[in-house]
This record gives C-alpha cells, structure tokens and sequence, in this order.
C-alpha cells in the first residue's frame, strides 16, 4: 500500500467561509424586499410615489435576490464544500474560486442597482441588462472551471451522486443563460433580444423553467444528497435510486418549459408536448424526495431533537408537494383556471420557501459551525425558533395564496345568465386583500427567521475562527 498526497493537506474553506455568511446576509435583503412589495399590494402607498420603489421594479430586485443571491451564495458555498471533501482534494485553482466569490457579488450589487433604476430586458429571471449578462457569463465559466477541475483531480475514482447534480446544474445554466441572453446592444442599458414574437417566449420559458429546474432543484437536490445522509448520520437509501433519478430529471426538465405558455400564440403541439413532459417529471422528482426521505431509516427519532436535520427533511416534503403541485397546474384544464392567478404565486413560493430556503438553511447550519472550527451553531434554541417561524410563516403564505388564486380563478371565469362577465376585476382584486394580508404576515414570519439565522450565524463566526480542515489520507494500491 502506498498514501497518495495532494500538493496541499487542507481544503479551500475561505471561498466557502465567504459564500456562506453572503448566503445568510443576501437571504435577509431579499426576504425584506418581498415582505415590502407583498406589503404595497394591500397598501400602495408603500409605492411612496417613486418610480424606484413602485412594485414592477422592486419585485425583479426580490426575484433575483432570493434566487441569484441568497439562492445562488448557498449553491456556490455547498459545492465547493461538498466536491472538496467527496474528492479528497482541495478546490483546483483557488485564486479562480476567490474570483467567483467577488464576482458574483458584483453581479449582485448591480443588480441591485440597476433593476430599482428600470434597466431590464423584462424577461423572468433574466432581467439584468448585457454588461451583466457578460459578468455572468465570465464568473460561471469559471465557477465550471474551478469545479470540474477539483473534480478531474481527485483522489478517490468514485464521483459521488451529489456532484452529478452539481455538476448538470452548473453545465445546464450556463446553456440556458447564454442562449436566452442572446441579444443587441442598443446602448450600454439598453438591448433587444436576439429572437423575435413567439420564438422570444419559447426561448425565455426553455430558460426560465429550467431556470427553476437545474437552478432550483438539480443544485439543491445535489444539496440534499450530501447533507441529508451527513446530518441523519445514515447512508443514502438507495445509490441506484439516485443514478436513475438524476438520468431521468435532467432529460425530462429541458421539454417542460411550453407549460408556461398554455392558450398563447406557442403552437398547440409545443404545449401539449409541455404538459407530457411535465406530467412525466412527477416520477423523478419523486424518486428523489423518496430517496432523501428514506435515507431517514432507523433515524427518524432524530427529528425530536435535532433541529436542523428538521430543515432539511420538511424541506424535502415541499420538494416533493412542490412537484405534485408543478405536474398537476400543467395540465392544460387545470391550467386554465389556474394561470395568471395567485396559486401560482403559492405553488412557486412553496418550491422556494419550503425546498429551497429550508434545504439551504439546513446545508448553512451544517457547515457553518464547522466551517469557523466550532461544535455546534452559537444558539441551538434559535435554530429552532427559526425553524417554526419558517414553516409557519411558509404554511399561512402558501395557503393565503392558493386560497386567493382558486377563488380569482373562478371570479373570473364566472358568467352571467346574460353571458356577461359575474364581476369586474377590480372586484376579483378587492376579494383578495384579506388573502395577501395574510400572506405579508408568512412572510414577516419567514424573514424573522432569517434575521435570527442572520444573528446565530455572526455570533457562530465571531466566536470561532477559520478552521483548517485537513484533508484525510487516500490509500491506494501501489
């Protein structure tokens, strides 16, 4: 036998350590930005007057925030962190690492800049304007770099299932970002698309479901794969399980995107080809909630002590509601009723309060105590306030809306003995205010559970130091 050495016996944390706490600092912006603009739909005076707080330019800032920022930050932290120590390498060019941590910042701020000031191509998820884009682009080639090159380095043959999903989302977002970017300049702010009419909104809804696809979920489920086993201290339920599942999710998601065009100017075959696809991904996605559920065998009473591996298993019951719900709103009869209301408000932020804010949380809380060489977070008990603030808050929210948009639904589609319209829109509007009050309340209560995550997770840090994981030896036969 002889020990294998990488050139350096320590992980990178430092990129991890930076992602992690711009994680935490991010969630907070971009859940008080969404409990503001939830706020001016019941009172519009929160508008101010100002064109740079009214709702359609606050609400892309909330948007991107949550997803590219809090969402994002976790994504970056997790996958350093889990494809280091699944390798047993160190991160491959460091240098390149720390750039993808400072330049993700500055795609952020000038979001946060521009969207507020009105710069935007006014497509879903993709509103930023071209120098952005351009950023972007740069800092994920070479987040691809850095993570397929700690990869090809390292020291043990087998590649763990969680860099799968990794590594499908890192690829597959930088398809989509680059080919629904596609545009011209016309100005520095200003461009217009590549593609033209229903080509544009083919091209937009390929990326933005995917957006939520490979974004959302494949880098969150490859979340789930190493945390969930590392914190249920149980291995995962069924290896082959997860090959098949990921096979089978990363095929179906790309065909999905139609169903956000239902009863449009998108051919009627290209939407009923949606709908197919969509239907066929409920048996992924269910594979993998299951096999995350699972993986708790024999564990289960864990959950009456430990709070955070409480997150990451509620967040996989949302995951796999989520992808119930998702299939089910694309049929083309439920979607009639369905689309353009408030339950599709509720069925996306169950994905994202519920999946993905609580599987990041319990990913966070996993590594940041080890991440600043402590034991356990600073505060076990506010980990559990945070945990029902969370799940409570998500629970009014979702409900309030689904409430809101079945009910708007049907106000709309209700008709007269006269064959008139029953009610004005204005009167499905005034029908919903009890609704979205409720609904600021859930998200008062999810954001106060961040702001507690936000104070355990400084004081975790200020009470610690940067910890020096070492990394262990890799036996191999001469």
């Amino acid at each position: 036998m002889q020990v294998a050495h990488s050139q350096s016996n320590t992980y990178h944390d430092g990129v991890v350590r930076q992602f992690s706490i711009m994680a935490v600092v991010w969630g907070v912006v971009g859940m008080l930005v969404g409990v503001i603009i939830a706020s001016q739909l019941v009172w519009p005076e929160l508008n101010f007057g100002l064109p740079w707080t009214s709702f359609g330019r606050l609400r892309p800032l909330h948007t991107n925030a949550v997803i590219f920022a809090f969402g994002g930050c976790a994504l970056f932290a997790t996958s350093y962190f889990v494809v280091q120590r699944t390798s047993q390498t160190s991160l491959f060019m460091p240098k390149l690492a720390s750039f993808t941590f400072w330049g993700w910042q500055l795609v952020i701020v000038a979001a946060a800049v521009s969207l507020p000031l009105g710069f935007t191509q006014g497509k879903e998820y993709a509103e930023l304007e071209w120098p952005i884009d351009l950023l972007i682009a740069v800092v994920w080639v070479s987040y691809a770099i850095v993570f397929f090159g700690t990869i090809a380095k390292r020291k043990v043959k087998h590649i763990y299932v969680a860099n799968w999903f990794f590594g499908a989302f890192i690829l597959t977002v930088a398809l989509l970002h680059i080919v629904n970017s596609a545009a011209m300049p016309a100005s520095f702010w200003k461009s217009y698309s590549a593609y033209a009419g229903v080509q544009d909104a083919m091209v937009q809804w390929w990326y933005g479901h995917n957006a939520v696809g490979f974004f959302l979920t494949a880098g969150f489920l490859g979340m789930m794969y190493y945390f969930v086993p590392k914190q249920a201290e149980r291995p995962v339920y069924s290896y082959s399980l997860s090959i098949v599942h990921f096979w089978a999710l990363i095929f179906t998601y790309m065909w999905a995107g139609p169903h956000h065009l239902h009863y449009t100017a998108l051919p009627d075959w290209t939407q009923s080809l949606g709908m197919v696809f969509s239907l066929v991904l409920l048996a992924p996605s269910w594979g993998g909630m299951i096999n995350g559920m699972m993986t708790m065998s024999g564990a289960w009473h864990k959950l009456r002590t430990d709070p955070v591996l409480r997150f990451l298993i509620v967040s996989l019951s949302f995951y796999g509601m989520s992808t119930f719900e998702g299939p089910m709103m694309a049929i083309k009869t439920v979607n009639s009723l369905s689309h353009y209301t408030d339950w599709t408000v509720g069925h996306v932020h169950s994905g994202a309060l519920g999946w993905v804010g609580l599987v990041s949380m319990g990913a966070l809380y996993y590594m940041i105590p080890r991440l600043f060489g402590q034991k356990q977070m600073y505060s076990v008990k506010a980990i559990e306030w945070h945990f029902w603030l969370a799940t409570v808050g998500i629970v009014l929210y979702i409900a309030a809306l689904w409430i809101s948009g079945v009910m708007e639904g049907l106000m709309w589609r209700a008709i007269s003995d006269d064959g008139t319209l029953t009610f004005t829109f204005i009167q499905s509007v005034e029908a919903k205010t009890p609704y979205y009050m409720i609904r600021v309340l859930g998200g008062l209560l999810y954001l106060s559970g961040m702001v507690i995550m936000l104070w355990n997770t400084l004081k975790t840090a200020s009470n610690g130091k940067a910890a020096v994981a070492v990394i262990p030896a890799v036996h191999a036969h001469a």
